[in-house]
């Protein structure tokens, strides 16, 4: 279990890194008129976040793992929610990446 809670580490910090850059230029697309929206995800997507921002989710997110290195009881539901969770942001992010 410890490599999946390295694993899930190492991936907080990509995630954290791009949603920082991604932000970024959400700021700047809303600035010009752009980037319409009220919120990056819905609540069917696993997040209680609502947010126009990624930063938010990251929040989310984090605290998700910080409860899941501290509460062994029902380890493995919240390794596959935090995963889906991780899963998400990380093509979202793609995805806005390639359309700027």
């Amino acid at each position: 279990m410890q490599q999946v809670l390295v694993k899930i580490t190492e991936n907080m910090q990509i995630i954290y890194r791009k949603a920082i850059d991604a932000d970024s230029a959400l700021e700047k697309l809303q600035q010009s008129g752009k980037a319409k929206f009220s919120v990056i995800f819905t609540e069917d997507n696993g997040f209680t976040t609502k947010s126009k921002r990624f930063g938010p989710y990251v929040d989310e997110l984090a605290r998700d793992v910080t409860m899941l290195q501290s509460d062994d009881v029902n380890i493995e539901s919240e390794v596959t929610t935090i995963v889906k969770k991780m899963e998400l942001m990380l093509l979202t992010l793609a995805k806005f990446k390639v359309t700027l």
